[in-house]
């Protein structure tokens, strides 16, 4: 499995900041959970940790 490391990502779509700054580090092995609210960010940081959009 490999370290999955996110350093200070920000993402926007139109004038709406999905992430600002996003810091992120998880090692080999390692569980972590995802929490927040709707319209957080979630689904937009696993879609770019996955590949499939860009910061």
């Amino acid at each position: 499995m490999a370290h999955i490391q996110l350093k200070n990502i920000s993402k926007t779509f139109g004038n709406h900041t999905a992430l600002a700054g996003l810091n992120l580090d998880i090692a080999d092995g390692e569980f972590f959970v995802l929490l927040g609210e709707t319209g957080a960010g979630k689904t937009t940081t696993l879609r770019m940790v996955a590949g499939l959009e860009k910061p």
